[in-house]
Formats: C-alpha cells, sequence, structure tokens
C-alpha cells in the first residue's frame, strides 16, 4: 500500500451519493474517411489487447474504504477492462442533444471504491457520422488540469498515427519517484518550517491589501444567489465551442488577457442568465478561478492535485460589458500580483482559505445561513494548440466536466483546442433549471464584448 496525500485523501473523505467527486470529460471525434461499419468495435477490441495499465489507474482506496480507504492506496493487480472501457450507443435521433443527456446521466454516478477509480465510454451513434468518448476520474487521483494533460499525451498530430495508446495508457513509461534519504526530508521541512514563518507577514499583506488598498476580494464578499443552495446528486451537462480568434481579438483591443475575456463572457451570461429566473442580486457574483502552481518539467500523470484558488470580482451588477471586463481585469491582476509575491506553501495556504468553507459545506444549516464563500468556479484549462487526432480520428471537441459542492450549483470549465475554446457547463439538476440557455447566453455576451471592443 501507498500512503495517500491529505490533499487527495479529502476528496474521498467529503464524497456522498449528493457530492460525486470525479473530473470528467467528452470528447468528440470525426470518423477517419473510409471507415466501416465496425470502425469502433475494431479500435475498442485491439485496445482492449493492451493490457499494459500505468500504476495510477491501478489505485483503488485500500480497504476497508470506509476507514484506511482515506490513508492509503491500494494497487490492483488485475484490472478487469472490460467493466472500465464501455461501449454504448445512443438511442435515435442521435443529436448532440441526446449525447449531453447520457453524459448528464454518466456524470451524475459515483465510482466504483472496489475498484480503480476511472471510467470511459465510447460511444457511436451520433447521425452525423461522429462518435464520442466520455471518461472520468476520481479527483483523488488526478486535477482537471492533470486529466486534461494525460488525455492530450494518448493524442497525436499525425492524422495517420494509427497507434495512439488507449485512454488509460501513455506513450512514456511512468516514472518511479526517487526515494528520499533522511537528509533531503530534513532539509524539505526546514524549508517547510522557513516558508511557515513567513506566512503571518503574508497575511498581513493580504489583509492590508483587501481592507486598507481595497485591491482584493477575500471569502464570504459574495452575494446569496440560486446558485448557493443544497444540491442533489444529479447532474445536468452542456457543451458548446466558440473560435478562439474572437476572443483574442478582444484581448488585444482592450489590452486584456484571454482569460479576462472569458471572464466577461461568463459574467454577462450569467447577468443574463439570472435576469431570465428573475433572480439577479444588486451585489456583483464573485467566481472562483483556480490557477495552476505546477512548474513546467512536473510530472502531470503522479502529481495529483496542485491547484491554488483565486477570487474574482465579475460586475455582474454592471450593465456596461466593457466596464465588466475592465473591472474583471483589475481584479485577476491585483489577485495574480499577491499570489507572485508569495512563497508556493503561503500562495496554498491563501487558496485553502479562499476556500476553507467548502470544507463544511456539508454541515445541516452551513449553506442556508451563511453567504457563499464564491458564487460558482469558472477554471480555464490548457488544451491542445494545434489540431490532434486519435487513431486517425480528428478530434473535433473537448468539453470539461467538473465537480459541484452544496452551496455551488455551476461550473464553468472551459479549455482551448487548437483554434477553439470548448466550454463545459455542469450544473445541479434541480437547481439549475434551463442549464442550456446559459450556451446562447455566453454567446450573445461574446458579440457584446465585441461590440464595445469595436472588434
Amino acid at each position: 500500500m501507498a500512503l495517500m496525500p491529505f490533499t487527495d485523501s479529502m476528496f474521498l473523505l467529503v464524497e456522498s451519493r449528493e457530492h460525486p467527486m470525479h473530473v470528467g470529460g467528452l470528447q468528440l471525434f470525426q470518423t477517419p474517411d473510409g471507415a466501416d461499419p465496425d470502425y469502433l468495435r475494431g479500435i475498442r477490441d485491439d485496445l482492449l489487447k493492451n493490457e499494459e495499465v500505468p500504476p495510477l489507474f491501478r489505485r483503488r482506496p485500500a480497504r476497508p474504504v470506509n476507514t484506511a480507504g482515506y490513508l492509503a492506496w491500494a494497487s490492483d493487480a488485475d484490472v478487469d477492462l472490460h467493466y472500465h472501457f464501455r461501449h454504448s450507443a445512443l438511442p435515435q435521433p442521435g443529436r448532440v442533444r441526446e449525447l449531453l443527456e447520457l453524459t448528464s446521466r454518466w456524470h451524475s454516478t459515483l465510482l466504483d471504491r472496489h475498484r480503480p477509480l476511472w471510467e470511459i465510454h465510447l460511444v457511436e451513434g451520433l447521425r452525423d457520422g461522429r462518435f464520442a468518448m466520455y471518461s472520468k476520474i476520481h479527483h483523488a487521483l488526478l486535477d482537471g488540469v492533470s486529466a486534461l494533460r494525460h488525455l492530450q499525451g494518448t493524442l497525436s498530430d499525425d492524422p495517420d498515427d494509427r497507434n495512439c495508446p488507449p485512454p488509460w495508457g501513455s506513450r512514456r513509461p511512468p516514472r518511479e519517484k526517487p526515494s528520499r534519504n533522511a537528509r533531503e526530508l530534513l532539509r524539505s521541512a526546514e524549508n517547510s518550517l522557513v516558508q511557515l514563518a513567513g506566512v503571518a507577514p503574508a497575511a498581513f499583506k493580504v489583509a492590508n491589501e483587501a481592507f486598507r488598498e481595497h485591491t482584493l476580494t477575500l471569502p464570504m464578499q459574495a452575494p446569496k444567489t440560486m446558485l448557493n443552495v443544497p444540491i442533489g446528486g444529479a447532474r445536468r451537462f452542456a457543451a458548446q465551442s466558440w473560435p478562439l480568434a474572437r476572443v483574442r481579438a478582444i484581448a488585444t483591443a482592450t489590452g486584456t488577457s484571454r482569460n479576462d475575456v472569458v471572464l466577461a463572457m461568463c459574467a454577462g451570461a450569467l447577468r443574463d442568465y439570472l435576469i431570465e429566473q428573475k433572480a439577479l442580486p444588486d451585489a456583483p457574483l464573485i467566481a472562483m478561478v483556480p490557477v495552476s502552481m505546477r512548474g513546467k518539467q512536473t510530472d502531470t500523470v503522479s502529481s495529483g492535485n496542485q491547484i491554488g484558488a483565486v477570487l474574482c470580482n465579475l460586475a455582474t451588477d454592471r450593465q456596461d460589458a466593457a466596464t465588466r471586463l475592465s473591472t474583471i481585469h483589475h481584479s485577476m491582476r491585483d489577485a495574480k500580483r499577491i499570489f507572485k509575491e508569495l512563497t508556493p506553501l503561503q500562495a496554498l495556504l491563501l487558496s485553502g482559505i479562499n476556500v476553507a468553507q467548502l470544507g463544511i459545506s456539508t454541515v445541516p444549516g452551513v449553506v442556508t445561513n451563511t453567504r457563499p464563500p464564491f458564487n460558482l468556479v469558472i477554471s480555464n484549462v490548457p488544451g491542445p494548440r494545434q489540431q490532434m487526432y486519435w487513431n486517425g480520428a480528428k478530434l473535433d471537441g473537448i468539453y470539461p466536466a467538473s465537480v459541484l459542492l452544496d452551496g455551488q450549483a455551476l461550473n464553468i470549465t472551459l479549455t482551448n483546442n487548437g483554434d477553439s475554446l470548448d466550454f463545459g457547463i455542469t450544473g445541479c439538476r434541480a437547481s439549475v433549471p434551463h442549464l442550456q440557455r446559459l450556451l446562447l447566453h455566453l454567446d450573445t455576451a461574446l458579440a457584446e464584448l465585441e461590440a464595445a471592443a469595436h472588434v
């Protein structure tokens, strides 16, 4: 057995039927020219012959899963790939609508803790001839950034490459972490103590920025909204793509970042959606925006969870799109500046403060009787920068599906995919009605930003 890091074990501890703690994604592919009707069955049969399963995809919580399972990983010697890699077909008429409904159901169900914590569904039956793949893996194993990077590692930029590894495989042999001697462990402990000693000055700096300079958004400043309620276990999932060039043109014209523009798109869409629901608060919505704390050379498959969190003022109380974008730009700039001036451990602790209230969100009465730490999560995950293929099939879209918690009934996650931005929206089925309307409002918000930027 291998000991489980505390940050990873927390995702198992807080999981319940109402709160599945897996990250997922839906990928759309164009079938290669000349493919026969049994193309997908042939691919699945060939991939199932590959019984080399990396250590990460063999991990399951140590038994009994409700006690020691939170402390250590066990490794399955024999992984039942027929269970984990499934072949499904859409009901007629085979529209994207049916695909999203099926994805919503899969994303609502818990992973079996007596098996390695992942599933992959190969889906045929789309009436336009494409096929899809939905995958999910427990957040205790990988965060969303690591999961997407792993997926990219199984793709190829060569349309003629027919030797792509299976979704649970890798082009590189897994790297074992080198053992650390007592001197290295002592040096690491000393470094941690030095960083902890700097927490108090760092906390003073953060407090000064927040209360005297008024440049930093802190938890508990978010208004109570229809999105910040106790949630059930059923999910809805919606997805759509927009050209990256449109976002890039707005960012260039306004002197902001592409992520600022994306946040402004989301802010405009949320404002219109809440007005439609007669539920727009007077105060601006606050988004938690995950930021990667991973170095460029980090081994993403074995790195687990390395995500920080900043809070952003979405300016949903402002009608003008240009004003919303400016407010978001300054909010994100100030938050990132603070992060850069902190050590990694201090930045992690600040992130912990930003999300701390979520740790007690399942306690009865907390969500209904307190203000939310923020209103929703909006995450921009790096994706492939060029056109990619999987065993000759052209990748059309990557749509992330994320985690929801009590008091957080909506999540928007997007990724770049070549020349596109692919949005995946996950919502609580009972709390967020007409989730797909957010796609229309995102389109409207993008057009408003273009008009404001004169592009």
